[in-house]
């Protein structure tokens, strides 16, 4: 069974809709990311999205993470309805990714009660239980069907994904709402800082010159159907246009555990090389044909480390150069929803250079001081010669926090 992926809804720092995230990801476009004060009085560089370019979201809970992934949902609102006229709302799931737990809410509901003993009259602990994010989505659009959050840090969406592709393949749905949402709130900054993970610079992944992350607020969703749904006959009468043009499909996944450590990857990357073997093999897809990836790349020490290892026994063993680049030094790092913001990129790459022999990729903005301990990989940066070819193939790779490790392949 084919699974299609309609246009995505996307807000990023570095974009408000999926043609503006494109021009700065292959442009190579870093304005968005600022630094920024924490409530602890410290500084960090953080890929934030300006609040001001928010409208107030229907959101039962008002916050700035709600009125984030309320204005991507917009972006698809006609995809949405396409698929309930179609199936009807029962047979239509939700599957997000989202690591926050309503920190806007919960902050000032926790300084309330430390000042007053009391909370909020409005604060509620269905907030705090991280599944919000999901219920909005149906609440939103009126969706009966199965409602579903993941936490699994960094792949967070990839899993929502997946989950959904596994619910239509399975018959219990016909179509979902996927992606993911995340921000870089104060007390992700304050913690990722605790671990020593945040960079003192603007990320600059794979460099001998790394540092860390850093961090970014973000969002991406897509409709995912088991058949092409361009235009919809109502069954009420009239016509329902989608965003969608051109068919790019989920061709396949592979996930893995690492089960090395809480917060650190295995240095070795056998777990991310068996998530990429499995998603090639479950995509049907050999590795000479892959035209493009985009790397988790972090910028930390043991992340990229172990991804460049992955990626060169996949690839490499066998020559293949196959063309790769990190955005996260344009996005910022948008954790819960990384996985589905770069299958996004993935989607308009694939989109952008359809029936093309000059390919444009998203360029990796680094220092290009390569990390000579690292297995050479052919990143695409803005001294890179133009890549040749016909793009019908994108990987998109995530590593996460305890080794969940997901990778998502989408072709057209």
């Amino acid at each position: 069974m084919d699974l299609y992926l309609s246009k995505p809804g996307v807000m990023s720092c570095a974009g408000n809709n999926i043609d503006e995230l494109w021009q700065s990801v292959t442009g190579g476009n870093q304005r968005g990311i600022k630094k920024v004060t924490a409530c602890n009085g410290e500084e960090y560089f953080a890929a934030r999205i300006d609040d001001a370019i928010l409208k107030p979201s229907t959101s039962r809970y008002e916050m700035k993470i709600m009125r984030i992934e309320n204005t991507a949902l917009e972006q698809i609102k006609a995809d949405v309805k396409a698929a309930v006229s179609k199936y009807g709302a029962e047979r239509v799931a939700v599957c997000v990714g989202s690591c926050d737990n309503g920190t806007e809410f919960s902050l000032a509901g926790h300084r309330k009660y430390f000042a007053e003993e009391k909370f909020p009259a409005d604060y509620s602990l269905e907030i705090q239980g991280a599944d919000y994010v999901a219920t909005f989505v149906a609440e939103k659009f009126g969706l009966r069907g199965p409602v579903n959050t993941f936490s699994t840090a960094c792949s967070s969406s990839a899993g929502a994904i997946i989950k959904a592709a596994e619910m239509i393949k399975g018959g219990i749905v016909d179509a979902a709402v996927v992606g993911g949402i995340d921000i870089a709130s104060d007390t992700t900054l304050i913690g990722f800082s605790a671990l020593e993970a945040v960079s003192s610079e603007i990320t600059n992944p794979f460099s001998k010159n790394r540092h860390g992350i850093t961090l970014g607020d973000g969002a991406a969703f897509f409709v995912m159907t088991k058949e092409p749904l361009s235009v919809v006959e109502c069954p009420q009468g009239g016509r329902i246009e989608t965003t969608s043009t051109t068919t790019v499909r989920l061709l396949g996944w592979g996930e893995s555990a690492d089960a090395y450590h809480m917060t650190s990857p295995d240095p070795s990357g056998a777990g991310a090389e068996k998530a990429i073997r499995r998603a090639l093999e479950n995509s049907g897809v050999a590795a000479t044909n892959v035209g493009y990836i985009n790397l988790h790349g972090t910028g930390t020490k043991f992340n990229d480390s172990m991804e460049s290892i992955a990626v060169d026994k996949v690839f490499g063993a066998d020559g293949i150069k196959v063309p790769v680049s990190t955005t996260k030094p344009v996005t910022g790092h948008t954790l819960g929803a990384a996985a589905a913001l770069e299958a996004a990129i993935c989607w308009k790459a694939l989109v952008e250079n359809n029936g093309k022999n000059n390919i444009t990729l998203p360029v990796q903005v680094w220092d290009g001081e390569r990390d000579e301990e690292l297995p050479e990989i052919n990143i695409v940066d803005s001294k890179s010669e133009a890549v040749k070819g016909d793009l019908k193939i994108c990987l998109s790779n995530s590593f996460a926090f305890g080794g969940a490790n997901a990778c998502l392949v989408l072709g057209v």
